[in-house]
């Protein structure tokens, strides 16, 4: 019986170079996007715009109801005095065309912040009436929904919730790095999208 017996043959280094060798590299991009104004400096202009309504109120208001006899402090209605329905009015007068015209009120503007829409884009009217009227009369009555601006990721109170808007900074961004992974072929980058 012959013995027929074939060697493996190894495999050579030259075998290897056929298939490509496939690496990734991390590439980096750099985005600024316009700083959420927090809780405090919303309050602060916050209590700026009050001062100037109750200031307009003050000036214009109560007058017109003393001369036309009408009572500023008796509750009629729910218990709110025609006096406080008026001084409501005024406020949500005030916070819904500041904010569609100019984007922000005075307070605002004093405190260099201002609301845009999350997704980007003009802000429509309906989104600063559910804004305005109807979110801030909800928070306004309650207190509370003011507080989700301290612990939501995007600082938004419940009235920017309901209206998916935000407060942003005028003149502060947030640098935001991304990174992104690419395929490259034997130290070349492939074109975008290209698959192996």
């Amino acid at each position: 019986m012959s013995d027929n017996h074939v060697e493996p043959q190894s495999i050579t280094e030259e075998a290897c170079v056929a298939t490509p060798k496939t690496a990734y590299t991390i590439v980096e991009s750099e985005q600024f996007q316009a700083k959420y104004a927090g809780f405090w400096i919303r309050l602060w202009a916050y209590l700026i715009d009050f001062v100037i309504i109750g200031a307009v109120s003050g000036i214009i208001i109560k007058p017109i109801f003393r001369v036309v006899g009408i009572e500023i402090t008796s509750p009629s209605f729910l218990l709110f005095s025609p006096y406080k329905v008026t001084f409501l009015i005024l406020l949500l007068l005030y916070f819904t065309l500041m904010t569609k015209l100019l984007q922000q009120t005075v307070g605002k503007m004093i405190m260099a912040i201002k609301v845009v829409p999350s997704n980007g884009g003009d802000l429509t009217w309906g989104t600063v009436i559910i804004r305005e009227t109807i979110g801030r009369f909800i928070s306004k009555t309650l207190t509370v929904p003011y507080l989700l601006a301290i612990f939501m990721p995007r600082k938004e109170a419940l009235h920017d919730i309901f209206a998916d808007t935000n407060v942003v900074h005028e003149q502060a961004y947030e640098k935001i790095i991304t990174e992104k992974r690419v395929r490259r072929l034997d130290g070349h980058q492939l074109p975008e999208g290209s698959n192996l």
